[in-house]
């Protein structure tokens, strides 16, 4: 089984070097051919477009920004419409909007090509160790056969539902993380404004119903005030608006993830577009004219 991998960022790249060690015969597509070529000193072969990874693999991965992104890449001009074979399957594993998956699936479905969304959760330190959460949309006989080549790249593999579940559950899984992010950053800015060590705070709270996996790895970055970027603050931006645009389709009410996102949108005008969805914190720290900085 021939594999293609196109979008080699911060996420796709280290996926792809795992699926090379884990044996695969992969090639390997990115406009920047620094990082095609990093991949390939792995083992992999370097395709020299979409459209020529497409016409010699039988899966084809996608790790794209956005949905505009995943929809060129699969139907624009030399995409891999134009090349791949009927039976060819599209796992994209990029974080997009539900309605689109839908949309592109529909298109690719008139080629003959069938398609999973399949995206990831767990930021590029879990991409790097193979244990990312992989949330999988499409036919169930195609989770099933291609089960063990996504468990290459994850701890978790679930399946989700049809095509565009996927996407849901990502997006879910990215209001979680953000208003969990916000109310870290609400909880520490209060026990600073009333002359708490906000890391005895966090001590104190992470053993009961109030500790979680953001806990734990945000409140720290935010009292070390090291907001290199996990997961950037653009990108999370990108994730909800994707949330709030299926939420509209669907007439559904998201009024907390809609006020964490005013609050990520005056943290971009403020420069910090780039920097880790935990420096949430520093809006805060503005409007609270403090900081939980140790």
């Amino acid at each position: 089984m021939k594999i293609g991998f196109i979008g080699l960022g911060i996420m796709g790249k280290p996926m792809s070097k795992n699926l090379v060690k884990a044996g695969y015969d992969l090639v390997v597509f990115d406009h920047d051919v620094k990082k095609m070529d990093e991949v390939a000193a792995e083992g992999a072969a370097k395709g020299s477009s979409t459209a020529d990874v497409a016409g010699q693999c039988e899966v084809i991965i996608t790790m794209l920004p956005n949905s505009p992104h995943v929809r060129a890449v699969c139907l624009g001009e030399g995409g891999i419409a134009e090349t791949a074979k009927a039976g060819t399957i599209v796992i994209d594993m990029s974080s997009i909007d539900p309605v689109e998956s839908k949309s592109i699936g529909a298109e690719l479905s008139k080629k003959g090509i069938e398609m999973m969304d399949a995206p990831v959760s767990g930021g590029e330190p879990k991409a790097i160790d193979g244990t990312l959460s992989v949330m999988v949309g499409g036919s169930k006989e195609n989770f099933d056969k291609y089960y063990d080549l996504l468990m290459t790249v994850a701890g978790s593999v679930v399946y989700v539902g049809e095509l565009g579940s996927g996407n849901v559950a990502k997006l879910a899984n990215q209001v979680v993380v953000a208003l969990n992010i916000a109310a870290v950053s609400e909880a520490l800015t209060l026990a600073v404004k009333n002359g708490v060590d906000p890391e005895l705070v966090y001590q104190a709270v992470r053993g009961g119903l109030a500790g979680s996996t953001v806990l734990d790895a945000k409140a720290p970055m935010m009292m070390a005030h090291n907001f290199k970027p996990g997961f950037r603050i653009e990108l999370h931006i990108k994730d909800l608006a994707n949330a709030l645009n299926a939420a509209h389709a669907t007439s559904t009410s998201l009024p907390l993830t809609s006020q964490v996102m005013e609050i990520m949108q005056a943290l971009k005008n403020d420069g910090c577009a780039a920097e880790d969805h935990s420096a949430i914190v520093k809006y805060y720290e503005k409007i609270s004219n403090v900081t939980v900085e140790k």
